[in-house]
């Protein structure tokens, strides 16, 4: 099901109905976000001016195209006398009484013409400079402006980055939050058809592409739009005709946008379905890697992975084609419509129709405009891997827990621990029934083992007490309560349960005993491991109870592991003990340690003992018979021996493996 969505979602690179739930987890941070888009728009506005401030730098004073020199008769600041003629200096061609002249250049010399042409003054250098005075402050007070400009859009850049940072940050730290508190409420059938791998990749890899849509995407498409509108505005305000001419190639780029957009999500989804074999088989093969050595398999596998791993190669160089192409189409198209610009622009600056300064500012600003386009290859990347990435998020975040809650829990009291199984029926999937119609007793204080063939539905019933399933037929009762009226997490702390496979987390010894627990003192901990057994081995360690412990026990044996397990439960006085299979695989020696320590263990609570070896449970009260999802026989160890049926035979085989006498046929 998870294959099947993820390669529909790969399919698609906006989807708006994931777009509004992902919006939802922003939505806390509107502020932030929208103080980043108020950043953003102050930010563009630094990028158009920078063009525009040398623009004014060239045409009004470097050049000094749009400046005039009127002759007055008027006394003031500001005024120019030059060879006997006062001059004025005025912007643009307003209307002056007096004769008006424009500075000319030719060669290494300067002089002042009038307007009619039929007047030249010729000027001295000590002419220029005083004629050229203002230009020169202004130029200073333009560059400092500059200045001022570019370092203001420094600091909001670093200003915004940082919130933006922030704000994408702490949206993905609460999905993972979310993420991982939904996983920890879901039923062991989830996991059991989920791998631990996909599970991580989606805690881990798809939250941080999400984090790239926040950032890269989401806020900064703001800027892009308020960069492209804020340019066309400039340039229209500027100079019509060439805003017009360098729009020209806009319906070109649109046309290869929507074929980049289509090659190229065909090419995202065939390279991510390769990548995901290469997981899988990946994963496959590390897993069983015992297995692949033992048999000598290295070459057949090598040779599978080498197939997948090559079939990703092909389409990741068809993706690859697709985004090389595009960026080089874009940077030519811009090459296509600076060449046009500066065909026309030019054309006009040599006719006087149009500034030097002006056409400067165009080449920028069609810089800056083509500068989101090329960037939309890595946008485009990031949203498709977005998209999809929520879709597997929220495929997790969807699946109901199939151990629903009681909305009202009825408490459990003081647990006495007498336990009820009512015509209980169970399958994992559909009808295939791995428990038919089971029934069964035990009065508080008792120890009653089930033994039966592999699959007759032993750990099932321990795994339905402690309710990681649900049944789908019957009831099972606690001290006379139905177990879907109460509380899981009080059902829990009141059932405590060893298992076959003990897990161990890194930290201390200490730490895998009490859970953290702050509750259970160092004090208590030493009694219980003192109890099982356990405190010959942990005293003769070099940091005792804090000695550390690495992922999953390796450093322990699996002794070791299991005595820790029987401390853990004890730690936590449960009111009724489960011991799955809890001596199936240990040695001899701490087999012998378990016994000496089980009577203590068992002492005062109802425990349910699920064992092969039938030597262990001899003194249990009762012994339960299951065969094929069924109880077949009920009794003492003496009863059943005495019926030769199941349990008989069951004996008999095990005594037949231990010919030394070592098993008592009682």
């Amino acid at each position: 099901m998870d294959n099947y969505h993820e390669e529909q979602t790969l399919g698609k690179a906006y989807d708006s109905r994931l777009a509004r739930r992902l919006l939802r987890y922003a939505k806390p941070y509107w502020a932030l976000i929208a103080l980043c888009v108020l950043l953003l728009l102050m930010i563009a506005v630094t990028d158009l001016a920078r063009p525009y401030l040398v623009k004014v730098a060239i045409d009004d004073h470097i050049l000094g195209s749009n400046v005039s020199y009127v002759q007055t008769d008027g006394t003031g600041d500001g005024l120019i006398t030059i060879q006997g003629y006062t001059l004025e200096r005025v912007k643009g061609a307003e209307d002056g009484s007096g004769l008006r002249f424009k500075l000319v250049r030719e060669g290494g010399e300067q002089r002042l013409e009038s307007t009619s042409g039929d007047l030249v003054l010729t000027l001295s250098p000590e002419e220029i400079r005083e004629l050229r005075g203002f230009d020169r402050e202004a130029i200073l007070r333009l560059g400092l402006l500059l200045f001022i400009v570019v370092t203001a859009g420094f600091g909001l850049n670093y200003v915004q980055a940082y919130i933006l940072q922030y704000t994408g940050q702490r949206i993905v730290f609460d999905i993972r939050q979310e993420l991982f508190t939904h996983l920890q409420r879901l039923a062991l059938r989830f996991f059991d058809t989920n791998p631990v791998g996909r599970l991580v990749t989606r805690v881990t890899n798809d939250t941080q592409n999400l984090h790239e849509m926040y950032t890269a995407v989401l806020v900064n498409l703001f800027k892009d739009i308020f960069m492209i509108m804020g340019i066309i505005v400039v340039m229209f305000r500027m100079d019509v005709r060439l805003a017009l001419v360098s729009m020209a190639t806009l319906p070109l780029i649109v046309v290869i946008t929507a074929v980049f957009r289509i090659k190229a999500r065909e090419a995202y989804r065939v390279t991510r379905v390769r990548l995901a074999r290469i997981n899988a088989n990946f994963a496959e093969n590390i897993a069983g890697i015992r297995l692949v050595q033992i048999f000598r398999q290295e070459r057949r596998k090598f040779k599978e992975f080498d197939d997948v791993n090559s079939s990703h190669f092909r389409a990741s160089m068809r993706e690859l084609k697709v985004y090389a192409v595009f960026r080089p189409s874009i940077e030519l198209v811009y090459s296509l419509a600076l060449a046009i610009l500066l065909w026309v622009g030019g054309g006009q600056l040599l006719r006087g129709m149009v500034d030097f300064g002006v056409l400067y500012a165009f080449v920028n600003y069609l810089e800056l405009f083509f500068r989101p386009i090329n960037d939309l290859t890595e946008k485009y990347n990031i949203m498709q891997s977005s998209m999809a990435s929520a879709e597997r998020i929220f495929l997790i975040l969807d699946e109901d827990p199939a151990i629903a809650e009681s909305e009202t829990p009825r408490p459990m009291g003081e647990v006495k621990g007498h336990i009820e199984f009512r015509n209980v029926w169970f399958a994992y999937v559909g009808e295939d029934w791995v428990l038919r119609d089971v029934s069964f007793t035990v009065e508080p204080g008792q120890t009653v083992a089930f033994v039966g063939a592999t699959g007759a539905g032993k750990t099932t019933i321990m795994n339905l007490l402690s309710r990681f399933y649900d049944i789908q037929k019957g009831q099972i009762l606690i001290d006379g309560q139905d177990i879907k009226n109460l509380s899981k997490s009080e059902l829990r702390r009141n059932v405590g349960l060893v298992m076959q496979d003990v897990f161990m987390f890194a930290g201390t010894i200490a730490e895998n005993i009490t859970l953290n627990n702050p509750d259970i003192s160092l004090e208590q901990v030493k009694k219980v491991a003192e109890h099982v057994n356990a405190d010959h081995f942990i005293n003769a360690l070099p940091s005792k109870y804090e000695e550390p412990v690495t992922e999953r026990g390796s450093t322990l044996s699996a002794g070791q592991r299991q005595l820790l397990a029987f401390a853990r439960a004890l730690a936590y006085d449960p009111a009724v003990l489960i011991l799955d299979e809890a001596t199936a695989n240990i040695d001899t020696e701490t087999e012998m340690l378990i016994q000496d320590a089980l009577p203590r263990l068992l002492k005062g609570r109802t425990s349910l003992v699920v064992a092969h070896r039938l030597s262990t449970i001899q003194d249990a009260d009762a012994i339960i018979v299951l065969h094929k999802g069924k109880i077949r026989e009920q009794g003492t160890h003496q009863e059943l021996l005495a019926q030769k049926g199941l349990y008989h035979n069951l004996f008999l085989l095990q005594y037949k493996e231990n010919l030394n006498g070592s098993e008592d046929v009682g």
